[in-house]
């Protein structure tokens, strides 16, 4: 009697489908800790490292993202650049494929398609980017990155027919206010200005953060007053992390979940319609859909001193809220995707393992219906891939201070007023009515 080759082709799968999922928990945790310790060069040569092992060609993207970010830390903005660069070219050739080809994926689960980044990794990439121009002294450049953001958001608002509640980034408009008040567009900066304060209305509601108001000077008057600006950003906490949650769903829930599913393939759904006839059925499935969840940090906030000048940050861009809303928008199409897709490898699986017996005999069909049942749950896993070197925060102090060389000193204070640290930037150069921008990551 010739062995049945169903089981073994299946746990093959299911090893194969596992070797795509993405960075680890591990690696990512590990990644974090070096940027904690701002070790960013060592931060870089690991994720060079991992190219191949931990994220492989589908995760071409989150691997020139998260090279970009740990090399803007290091102030290598123009390496930053061409991580960047590449990252966003791949994005936007995922973003504009047709949806069609989803239906092959669809018993497999979505670690299996080539990753395209959330909505607000793809604003951050160009909100990065043109800070990147920012301190290489490029602010043209830099203007061209903070537009296409609101041009994307745009452009992805319409794809979801304006279901999307995060339609514009306050920080990338309020940024793009002050390159224009730099390179003397008064009309465009106010636009920006209005656009930032209805963004942060927005956020006020959907994530408790308020406008910042930082008593600075108007751009204008800082050359009447004789004085200069230093800018600084305080990129703060670790990146909000994605992870595997499962819930179990009765089988007539999930017979609704396929019934709704429009990307089964022709050939699938005749499969699936065979088996149910044949009265392959089950009582309940599990499934997995991932959550974003945010590791503790310890530094709230940061103040800035030079000479007698000084300013407290403020919170512009808090990615963490931004990131586990969107998650909470999406999750409700994730879920019935995952529970459709369950439902269908369940029914299939034991409808190949009946075969498997009917062909070969009782003990071979109790181990394919062994082998496929785990299969079919090995390979129902949460996508948890995600931009693993994202700050949780961008913080921003402005502070207006004479020209001339100054030395600029960053105290970091936790939620309770305690001081858990300071740097100090050296000789900054400041001009008498111009912009001097620093910035500097904390990830404890």
């Amino acid at each position: 009697m010739k062995s049945p080759s169903v089981p073994l082709a299946l746990a093959c799968a299911a090893a194969c489908l596992a070797a795509c999922a993405g960075p680890s928990r591990y690696y990512r945790t590990d990644l974090n800790a070096r940027i904690a310790a701002y070790d960013y060069a060592g931060a870089a040569a690991e994720i060079e490292k991992a190219k191949k092992s931990e994220y492989g060609e589908k995760n071409a993207v989150l691997y020139h993202l998260d090279l970009g970010m740990v090399r803007h830390d290091a102030a290598l903005y123009a390496q930053s650049e061409e991580s960047f660069t590449k990252a966003e070219d791949r994005m936007e050739e995922l973003f504009t494929k047709s949806v069609s080809r989803r239906a092959a994926t669809f018993l497999l689960n979505d670690n299996t398609t080539k990753y395209a980044g959330e909505v607000f990794e793809r604003a951050l990439l160009n909100t990065f980017r043109a800070l990147n121009y920012v301190f290489l002294g490029k602010t043209d450049d830099a203007l061209v990155e903070a537009r296409k953001v609101t041009a994307y958001l745009a452009r992805f608002s319409e794809y979801m027919e304006g279901r999307s509640g995060w339609k514009d980034s306050a920080f990338a408009q309020y940024l793009a206010g002050m390159l224009f008040e730099q390179n003397g567009n008064a009309d465009d900066a106010r636009i920006a200005y209005a656009a930032a304060a209805r963004a942060y209305e927005r956020y006020g509601a959907d994530y408790g953060t308020p406008a910042p108001e930082f008593g600075a000077p108007a751009y204008p008057e800082l050359d009447a007053k004789g004085l200069g600006e230093i800018v600084f950003l305080h990129y703060n906490g670790p990146a909000p992390m994605k992870l595997s949650r499962t819930f179990q769903v009765a089988w007539n829930e999930a017979m609704v979940a396929v019934d709704n599913s429009d990307e089964m393939d022709e050939a699938e759904t005749k499969r699936f319609n065979n088996a149910l006839r044949a009265g392959v059925l089950g009582d309940a499935i599990t499934v997995a859909y991932p959550v974003y969840v945010q590791d503790p940090f310890m530094i709230a906030s940061s103040r800035v001193k030079a000479g007698e000048a000084e300013a407290e940050s403020r919170l512009v861009e808090d990615i963490s809220s931004i990131a586990r809303q969107m998650m909470e928008e999406k999750n409700d199409a994730v879920r019935l995707r995952a529970i459709a897709r369950a439902a269908v490898k369940f029914v299939l699986a034991r409808a190949a393992a009946a075969e498997v017996e009917k062909q070969a005999g009782s003990g071979w069909g109790l181990l394919a219906r062994v082998v496929t049942s785990a299969t079919a749950a090995a390979t129902e896993v949460a996508d948890t891939r995600g931009w693993t070197t994202l700050p949780a925060q961008i913080r921003l102090a402005r502070l207006a201070v004479p020209p001339g060389k100054q030395d600029v000193k960053i105290t970091f204070v936790r939620a309770d007023g305690v001081v858990t640290g300071t740097t100090i930037f050296r000789d900054v150069a400041v001009e008498r009515g111009r912009r001097t921008y620093l910035h500097y990551r904390t990830a404890q």
